[in-house]
């Protein structure tokens, strides 16, 4: 038996872009090309810096943002400076709830704990906020409901999550 890539899509040659003829292509050995599909797992450590306690608050079911002292605007996520003035902000809490801007639905979740084929996204216009916050909207029946000024709430995962951000999503309020 011969061996085998089982990761392999196709094999192919590719044509010089530039249109020469093959004894003048200078990359002529390199024009068959393989394809392959594989998953590639990165691990790498990472610092959440200046907008740490967001992600720590987030453990203890808060939502935290940040206000700007000179123009009052609330930056959800949270900036270390506003993006208006370059002024230091200072951090409010936020009550998890707010209507829906806009969603879409992907086809591929690329999420750090893995397994969803499908994964619903929209901007949420949280109260308190004056930015939009993308998050993932969950247990909304119909994709009919994903309307603009659709009433949202946070929601708490109940289980160990790997990352900080996993730890909530948005529902509607029924």
């Amino acid at each position: 038996m011969d061996p085998a890539v089982t990761a392999k899509l196709k094999e192919m040659e590719v044509a010089d872009p530039l249109g020469r003829p093959a004894a003048e292509d200078p990359w002529r050995e390199f024009r068959r090309i393989e394809v392959i599909d594989f998953r590639l797992d990165l691990r790498f450590r990472h610092s959440l810096g200046k907008a740490s306690r967001f992600f720590l608050e987030l453990e203890q079911r808060r939502l935290m943002a940040t206000r700007c002292p000179r123009c009052a605007t609330v930056w959800m996520p949270p900036r270390a400076a506003c993006g208006n003035d370059l002024a230091v902000t200072e951090w409010v809490e936020l009550p998890g709830r707010g209507t829906l801007a806009i969603a879409t639905e992907c086809a591929y979740a690329l999420t750090t704990g893995g397994g969803q084929d499908r994964l619903t996204l929209g901007y949420v216009a949280l109260e308190g906020a004056s930015t939009l916050l993308l998050k993932e909207i969950r247990n909304y029946g119909d994709a009919g409901r994903l309307q603009a000024g659709l009433p949202l709430r946070a929601v708490w995962a109940e289980a160990p999550v790997r990352h900080p951000m996993e730890l909530f999503w948005f529902e509607p309020v029924d």
